[in-house]
């Protein structure tokens, strides 16, 4: 067995190292709108750190937390439609590339893929703004 630290993960997509941060801050928040600044910046800092840091494995989990973030937004009727949606939207297309790499990851994320395209369903027939900081909507494909 290699003890050298696999690293196929991190080639999928950018989308999440650059659009996560500000969504998900804006899920964390406890005020609905745009976050605080420093909430954006604590988010990136740790995105970062698990992509210049972590683990396939490590980066699965945040991806978990994201979803469940998305899945209680879609039961809510909090004002975080837009960014549970964008959020939604990026980890659901991480998530179906996965089937490219090498390993169980496509797999382990079978549950959360149903549970994004659930919740995407249910933020995508709300009335209102449907979009968080973008125009046109994202590729499901």
């Amino acid at each position: 067995m290699s003890t050298r630290r696999s690293l196929v993960w991190l080639g999928l997509t950018p989308e999440p190292e650059q659009e996560l941060p500000a969504a998900v801050a804006a899920l964390r928040s406890p005020a609905p709108g745009r976050p605080p600044s420093a909430l954006v910046a604590a988010e990136r800092h740790r995105v970062e750190r698990l992509v210049l840091r972590g683990t396939q494995r490590g980066w699965l989990r945040y991806l978990r937390e994201v979803t469940d973030l998305v899945v209680e937004a879609a039961g809510s009727r909090g004002d975080d439609a837009g960014a549970a949606l964008l959020a939604g939207e990026v980890v659901l297309d991480h998530h179906r590339m996965l089937i490219g790499l090498p390993g169980a990851g496509y797999e382990r994320t079978r549950a959360q893929r149903r549970d994004l395209e659930r919740a995407l369903a249910h933020l995508r027939s709300r009335p209102g703004p449907a979009r968080y900081g973008h125009a046109e909507p994202r590729s499901t494909v």
